[in-house]
């Protein structure tokens, strides 16, 4: 295909059938992040803590990281979320209500060598959680 006088439409075409072989722009084209992600494309969503669950890190860390069994309040759908941080998981408890939000790793995956999580709790009974944790506020009764 030359770039001459006339090849504008040609090169709008070609243009238009290669931004399929991206990733991203696909996607996004296919509203693929809408269809299949538990907090339907929103970045935060409440949840109720159906139970404290701890998990062991994949090959080759070892260390036990504390997380939450939760239900989405929007959809119902059960996700596992993680308790960021040393003794996080201490101010959550069962039937508590909770926001969480993505953890941050590529491609909506996982972050590192967490097994299968893909978000983290944010804050508590609408308090937040790092500040319960280093204790510039109490975490409200339900």
């Amino acid at each position: 295909m030359g770039n001459g006088e006339f090849a504008g439409r040609n090169l709008m075409r070609k243009r238009k059938k290669h931004r399929w072989l991206s990733k991203r722009w696909k996607r996004k084209a296919m509203k693929l992040k809408e269809k299949f992600d538990p907090l339907e494309g929103a970045p935060q969503a409440r949840a109720i803590v159906l139970e404290k669950i701890v998990l062991e890190q994949k090959q080759p860390h070892s260390g036990l990281i504390k997380c939450v069994k939760c239900q989405l309040i929007k959809n119902g759908k059960v996700i596992s979320a993680h308790a960021p941080r040393d003794k996080a998981i201490s101010f959550i408890d069962e039937h508590d209500e909770i926001i969480v939000a993505g953890l941050g790793g590529s491609q909506r995956g996982q972050m590192g060598s967490i097994p299968g999580v893909r978000y983290k709790v944010v804050s508590v009974n609408h308090a937040d959680l790092q500040m319960l944790r280093r204790g510039k506020k109490e975490k409200p009764k339900r």
